[in-house]
């Protein structure tokens, strides 16, 4: 794993897994522009480490997110329009790290998530919560909007849903959000850590190129009309992964009743 020097997080590995941690608990692990320019640059590293095939990202003290810094916002406000757009790329090439990021991430909401934070829980490809967390697309009450990452919440609780909660920036709980479709799984706090491991460690013993190639195909594929073009392409995938190396090693290995070259 890379060595990246980090104030706002840590990241840490064991095994195939490693874990992102939000590391502000004094502030609800509220982030500002280190905490976004840490969080791509951790991403985008993991992304690139191949002894990493699933990322969970979590978060330490009682709050998983509060969406902006309070001085963070004080500073936005002398900002001019050019600076503003720049500190709000900046966010959204962040959430998008995480979205396209070449490993499974998962969410582990141990408390509250508002705002950006809710953003994080939806650019996560699974997001397990603890049912005492709440959820709140608060930017509303502020005069704003949830616009960066309005993508990825839209693609998680669908438009309905979101022309709700986009606009009455009500406060949502554990089960709301499990209905809507923003998480997956509610669990107690006791037992969040090892569900948790538990679907990391069921990634893990997966083949890293199919993973790999289940996470593109899910992006791909997505809303897309079922026509002779993505019927063709669908059968160019799966000819081309039962023709690599893993596809064929895996396939050998499950008619040989022996542990395939990934978990050797």
């Amino acid at each position: 794993m890379p060595d990246m020097n980090l104030q706002r997080l840590t990241v840490t590995a064991e095994g195939h897994v490693a874990r992102v941690t939000l590391n502000r608990p004094d502030v609800r692990n509220a982030f500002d522009e280190a905490t976004i320019v840490e969080l791509t640059a951790a991403f985008r590293a993991l992304a690139d480490d191949a002894s990493v095939r699933v990322i969970v990202l979590a978060a330490n003290g009682p709050a998983f997110c509060a969406g902006a810094d309070l001085n963070w916002m004080k500073r936005m406000a002398d900002y001019s329009d050019a600076e503003n757009r720049a500190d709000a790329l900046g966010l959204a090439t962040m959430l998008n790290a995480i979205h396209t990021c070449n490993k499974p991430v998962i969410a582990r909401v141990q408390g509250d998530a508002y705002a950006g934070g809710m953003g994080l829980v939806a650019v996560a490809d699974i997001a397990i919560t603890a049912d005492s967390a709440h959820f709140c697309l608060s930017e509303a009450k502020l005069g704003l909007i949830p616009a960066t990452i309005a993508p990825y919440v839209i693609r998680a609780i669908g438009a309905r849903a979101s022309h709700r909660y986009f606009v009455t920036a009500e406060r949502i709980d554990a089960a709301e959000a499990l209905r809507i479709g923003l998480v997956h799984q509610v669990v107690t706090a006791e037992d969040l850590d090892a569900t948790v491991d538990a679907v990391a460690a069921a990634i893990a013993a997966n083949s890293p190129n199919a993973v790999r190639e289940c996470k593109q195909l899910v992006v791909d594929l997505a809303d897309k009309p079922i026509d002779d073009t993505l019927i063709s392409d669908t059968a160019d995938r799966i000819a081309r992964i039962r023709a690599s190396d893993e596809g064929r090693d895996g396939v050998r290995s499950f008619l040989e009743k022996r542990k395939p070259s990934w978990l050797a």
